[in-house]
């Protein structure tokens, strides 16, 4: 009768990888990572601005507790179709209604819809902002002809991705949040258009940004800013290009101007009018919210 092996002595039924196997295996390992620590930079970011809002919330309106708060920011913002940590913001930052009154912010003026035919899209919702930013972000990629390209607003001092297409998921978690030395960041402090003909051999990309640009697919990017009647800066549109860049024509560069004016003339609408409808919308469910 044959002896039972051991264990040990059986052959393995799990292969060794190869060397290209175990790097791809790391790669992956990396990228996930990388994906993990973005998600919690965003929440880290926006967590603290929704916490104060459902502090002011509670203490306001005399709430059960935050998360019933919560729940009516959450409300608000999904019927006005806009971000729950931009609706969180503004409840911070506009100073609340009176003792007793029904109306947040009376009197305020009303602000006439900005004229959005330099993006060339035909009729659109002003209130919906993906819809705008969507319709901006086309535009400049028309004319720049390209498939690759963002939308990213000022937030707390930083650029924040808003908006984007062609882009790979490495990129637009990588860019999340801008506030170093890119030809975005470039636009946004300089108040002009910034080309980067030629990213690999381009000065101002620490090695990570010129990697995950390149890696991205894009050789080339073209910045703008954008920029209400003030001159403020109120966000950055860019597009990529998998060819090094010769430049653009003066009339290319007027129309970009154009875009990058008009979505900054509709940001400050926006903030200026669907946003504080938001506030009063939230005021009122707060009113009639069970204690």
């Amino acid at each position: 009768m044959p002896s039972a092996s051991s264990p040990g002595d059986r052959p393995s039924s799990q292969q060794p990888l190869s060397p290209a196997d175990e790097t791809a295996k790391w790669r992956e390992t990396a990228e996930r990572l990388r994906e993990q620590v973005t998600m919690l930079e965003v929440r880290a970011r926006a967590r603290p601005r929704v916490a104060l809002a459902e502090g002011i919330l509670v203490e306001r309106y005399r709430l059960a507790n935050a998360e019933a708060a919560f729940s009516l920011l959450r409300q608000a913002s999904q019927r006005a179709n806009i971000k729950l940590h931009q609706l969180a913001a503004a409840v911070a930052r506009t100073p609340g209604p009176g003792p007793g009154a029904r109306v947040w912010l009376s009197g305020r003026a009303q602000h006439p819809i900005p004229d959005l035919a330099a993006l060339g899209a035909g009729t659109l919702n002003a209130a919906n902002q993906g819809e705008i930013l969507g319709a901006a972000l086309h535009r400049v990629l028309t004319v720049t002809g390209t498939d690759m390209g963002n939308v990213q607003l000022v937030e707390d001092g930083v650029l924040r991705m808003a908006k984007h297409a062609g882009l790979s998921r490495q990129f637009t978690d990588y860019f999340a949040f801008v506030d170093g030395n890119t030809s975005c960041a470039r636009a946004a402090a300089s108040r002009h258009q910034v080309t980067v003909k030629e990213v690999a051999s381009a000065a101002g990309f620490d090695d990570d940004t010129r990697r995950v640009i390149l890696s991205a697919g894009s050789r080339a990017c073209h910045s703008i800013p954008l920029v209400d009647e003030q001159d403020s800066v109120l966000g950055v549109i860019s597009s990529h290009h998998a060819r090094p860049l010769l430049g653009f024509t003066q009339a290319q560069l007027k129309a970009l101007d154009a875009t990058g004016r008009t979505l900054g003339n509709w940001i400050k609408w926006h903030q200026a009018t669907v946003l504080l409808d938001a506030l009063e919308d939230l005021h009122q469910l707060a009113l009639n919210a069970p204690r």
